[in-house]
């Protein structure tokens, strides 16, 4: 016999609110880690969030329509609802090798048959939604048939049973995609955050289910008042599924619009996204939470919901204005917080604080609206299918909200309209209610009411502009707006991203969501350090494999490197990859210096993404170039990953290269590492090298690699470029190397950190709070050229060979250097110090350095002052790194027969000894001396 009990009611409702939240949290898991997945099949972020919102909410849709018909014939809809989650459990624990199954079969079988590019995006589509729709369509009755359950349970509190629920959901939803995007898949991984949401739907199932066997009290459906529907409602059922599908599409195009306009506050990452859609889902929360408390006092629900609807339109548009106060918040945030562990912590919380400052007014209201429609409908004798056709409708208007939002209003109109025109289906609803509330109040005050807000919303709309300046400055990274001087010479918000072009004093650049991605110095007969990269990315593959005749270029940017391919006269066909149609009509604006990859009839540019164009066109190249944006940015560090590096392998041809760029700046050595393993893993060979001062060229064969030569491309085009970005000649092209796979990997392997991978994504995870810590791999610099000791010749370079530098670096430095052996000389000759401007600052410390030679009768005092030996130092840090070791062999012997040496203790003697190993290219030397002197 089962053991039951009768619960309290109030014990009752706790329980099942908690599991519901539990419930929410899970949802939510679903939706995030969706998207994630979906981004590497769609190829970008905003792509995937906009497919995973329609599915997910479509889904949602028809499974709460489905739900609202099946109550009525269950005794018990808990039941129902436990054997729902249990499904969804299963489900959930075979996601990743279903996915896993059905994309690489697309890739390898499908994409490739289809040909047509529009039929490409169709299959891709169609399968990345029939991917996520039956949890969805289960997750979608979740919410019907608890309600219907517990209003069975708890009959004479419908509105706080109802409002109860969607706070309960609300806010373990909240909670749940900041714990997916900060915690889960940080630590298990997309699999193991996915499978992590699916044991939690298990429990929940199991939990329903012992709590509805040991219920005493159970209520059928005909004991339940409110569960069947009355001959003749009261409440007007039409008109309410009306402005539920409405209200739902304008929450929708304040929910796409908010996100964009707050990427260029808090910036564009993954974690800036899931801290948006928090605050988005806290808000609906908290409405939830007050009106469960009240909605059963209402003396006329639908005078309360339409002046809900009128002032949630109303706050809506009023963000306009709030908005540009944000910018300043960022600002006065970056310049107080400190760049550490805590001032990360304080960061994430503080861009929480300011999407919650942008979206919680309206968003407040809007979680009154869906509670409120359902308790009229319920109450007034439409019964509990209400429940089920409400939450059914406002989806289909929320995903009709996200395809206008994302395809029509926000690329056509821009941001400002999108969210004007959701504030105004909002107040147009609340007009439309406040006309079937006739009883309510005298006519004068509901007009007045509404006329109050429509002309506060108008107002707004008229006279607050966005400022394009602000939205194009990248508060987010330095806590700076646009200088004066500086212009937005194109601004356009693009499906994807919203792209601008900024001009200052002397140079232009190409940003999108506030990040400069490239910049180009106005003046054609000079050139800046990005210049430099996006030159030298396109260069030296083209000096490694003069026979390069077919490339792709992945990420357009300025389009230089593009244009510099095309300066090649040995290059038939460039196909340049760009997801974002507003990049391509911005960098058309950036003038001669990136013409030709416009107006080459050898140039094409395809708007897609990279694996999508890769797969469909089914090409083989020489050279595939990889130049998206920095990998912190939503949905490009796919493009770093171990999966897409095998991607990008098949369409090679033999021999072909692979060249990726990475920068420096704003990362660090555990993320480039994670990089560099990944990329290892799929080639075997590969070179770095130093493209500028911030930035890097990967480049990578399955064959061996050559060192690049610059002969064939004199007398080109191109070698005009070069000469800009101070390649003259052939010691410049090897100043730029920094080493081999034989010296990178030992490097990388280095660091306990796991190759990037698209289904365990460190680089993700990791690269948005390097750039808050404003961290540097910098050591990719110095470890080997700018060292102290002469690593890289003993590592990867002859001992004669030129020490690698990078040319608009050091050059400076390599002449000081020149010159101070040049006084040397010149005093060891016995003949006079040069004279003149010339002579570096460092010839002071080559005076010390002489001193025993010079003054050999000071020797006890340069002793007792400790001056010659940090001047030895000195010359070992500064001068020895900078020119051939076998040029400073003359300096060490001349101090080695000084007659102070003999006077000298060990120390000065060790010293000299292991530089003259340096000199030598004794590398056994060098370490044997250096570790007598680390001993002392």
């Amino acid at each position: 016999m089962a053991l039951t009990r009768s619960y309290p009611a109030s014990t009752l409702r706790r329980l099942y609110l908690l599991l519901f939240l539990l419930s929410g949290f899970s949802g939510l898991i679903y939706q995030s880690i969706w998207t994630h997945y979906l981004k590497l099949f769609l190829g970008h972020a905003a792509y995937a969030q906009t497919l995973v919102l329609s599915i997910f909410m479509g889904g949602m849709a028809i499974g709460a329509w489905w739900a609202s018909k099946l109550t009525l014939r269950w005794r018990q809809p808990l039941l129902a609802y436990a054997v729902t989650e249990m499904v969804v459990g299963i489900l959930a624990l075979v996601f990743h090798p279903v996915f896993m199954g059905v994309t690489n079969w697309s890739y390898d079988s499908v994409i490739p048959s289809l040909g047509n590019h529009y039929w490409v995006e169709v299959w891709k589509w169609a399968l990345a939604g029939l991917l996520i729709l039956p949890q969805s369509v289960l997750l979608g009755a979740t919410f019907p048939f608890m309600s219907a359950g517990l209003l069975r349970r708890l009959v004479h509190e419908p509105g706080r049973v109802i409002g109860g629920l969607y706070f309960a959901n609300s806010l373990g939803a909240a909670v749940g995609v900041l714990v997916a995007g900060f915690v889960l898949i940080d630590r298990v991984g997309l699999p193991g955050t996915v499978t992590t949401a699916g044991f939690i739907n298990i429990v929940l199932a199991l939990a329903i289910y012992v709590l509805v066997r040991t219920d005493a009290a159970v209520v059928s459906p005909a004991a339940s008042g409110a569960s069947q529907p009355a001959a003749h409602a009261s409440a007007p059922v039409q008109a309410l599924m009306m402005v539920s599908l409405l209200t739902g599409l304008a929450s929708f195009f304040y929910e796409i619009g908010w996100i964009r306009m707050l990427s260029m506050v808090l910036g564009s990452s993954t974690h800036a996204f899931e801290l948006m859609l928090s605050a988005f889902i806290t808000g609906i929360a908290i409405g939830g939470f007050w009106v469960r408390r009240h909605i059963d006092r209402f003396a006329n629900p639908l005078w309360a919901l339409a002046v809900i609807q009128l002032v949630m339109g109303a706050l809506a548009i009023t963000t306009l204005l709030v908005y540009g106060q944000t910018f300043h918040i960022m600002q006065g945030l970056l310049q107080a917080l400190a760049k550490t562990e805590s001032g990360y912590l304080l960061f994430n919380l503080s861009s929480h604080g300011i999407a919650l400052l942008v979206m919680l007014p309206a968003t407040i209201c809007a979680g009154m609206t869906l509670p409120i429609i359902t308790h009229v409908l319920v109450t007034r004798g439409v019964g509990e299918v209400a429940i089920g056709r409400v939450y059914a409708v406002n989806t289909v208007g929320a995903i009709l909200g996200v395809v206008l939002a994302v395809q029509l209003v926000m690329p056509l109109l821009g941001l400002k309209s999108l969210i004007v025109a959701g504030g105004m289906v909002d107040i147009a609803l609340g007009v439309f209610l406040l006309a079937m509330t006739r009883d309510a109040l005298p006519a004068w005050r509901r007009w007045g009411v509404a006329a109050s807000c429509l002309l506060y919303a108008v107002v707004i709309a008229v006279t607050v502009p966005l400022d394009t300046s602000k939205m194009a400055s990248g508060v987010f990274r330095y806590g700076s707006m646009l200088a004066a001087h500086e212009q937005v010479l194109y601004h356009h918000d693009g499906k994807t991203a919203t792209v601008d072009v900024v001009a200052h004093h002397d140079s232009v650049s190409i940003r999108t969501n506030g990040k400069s991605d490239a910049g180009l110095v106005l003046d054609e007969d000079r050139a800046g350090s990005d210049e430099s990269t996006m030159a030298l990315l396109a260069a030296i593959p083209l000096m490694t494999h003069p026979d390069i005749r077919h490339a792709a270029v992945i990420g357009l940017g300025s389009g230089m490197s593009t244009d510099t391919l095309l300066r090649y006269p040995g290059i038939q066909q460039v196909d340049t990859v760009e997801i974002e149609p507003g990049m391509v009509e911005g960098a058309r604006q950036l003038g001669n210096k990136v013409a030709k990859a416009f107006t080459d009839p050898r140039s094409t540019i395809h708007i897609a993404d990279a694996k999508t164009f890769f797969t469909s066109h089914q090409s083989r190249y020489d050279l595939i170039l990889s130049e998206p944006s920095n990998p912190w940015v939503s949905g490009v560090a796919g493009l770093f990953s171990v999966e897409f590096y095998r991607l990008a392998s098949r369409h090679l041809n033999d021999g072909g290269l692979f060249a990726q760029w990475f920068h420096v700046y704003e990362i660090n050595m555990p993320v480039l590492a994670s990089v560099g393993k990944s990329l290892a893993a799929v080639f075997p060979n590969y070179r770095v090298y130093a493209t500028s001062g911030g930035d890097l060229l990967l480049l990578a064969s399955h064959q061996p690699l050559a060192a690049p030569v610059l002969q064939p491309l004199l007398g080109t085009d191109l070698a005009q470029r070069l000469a800009l970005i101070g390649i003259h000649t052939q010691s410049d092209v090897d100043w730029t190397y920094l080493g081999d796979h034989t010296v990178m990997g030992p490097l990388f392997e280095s660091y306990p950190v796991p190759m990037n991978s698209d289904y365990y994504p460190y680089v993700d995870q990791h690269a948005v709070k390097a750039r808050f810590l404003r961290e540097n791999a910098g050591d990719m610099m110095t470890l080997l050229p700018f060292a102290t000791l002469p690593l890289q010749q003993g590592l990867s370079w002859p001992v004669d060979a030129p020490g690698p530098r990078h040319p608009l670096r050091i050059a400076g430095s390599i002449r000081s250097a020149q010159q101070q052996l040049q006084y040397w000389d010149s005093r060891q000759q016995g003949l006079p110090a040069p004279e003149g401007d010339w002579l570096p600052q460092g010839v002071e410390n080559m005076q010390l350095l002489r001193l025993p030679l010079d003054t050999p009768k000071a020797c006890d005092l340069l002793v007792a002052q400790a001056v010659w030996l940090p001047a030895l130092q000195e010359f070992i840090a500064n001068i020895h790194r900078h020119v051939n070791p076998s040029q400073t062999t003359r300096v060490w012997q001349a101090l080695l027969e000084s007659d102070c040496l003999v006077t000298w203790s060990g120390e000065y003697q060790q010293w000299l000894q292991f530089a003259l190993a340096q000199s030598q290219g004794d590398n056994a030397r060098v370490i044997e001396e250096g570790l007598q002197l680390l001993a002392a």
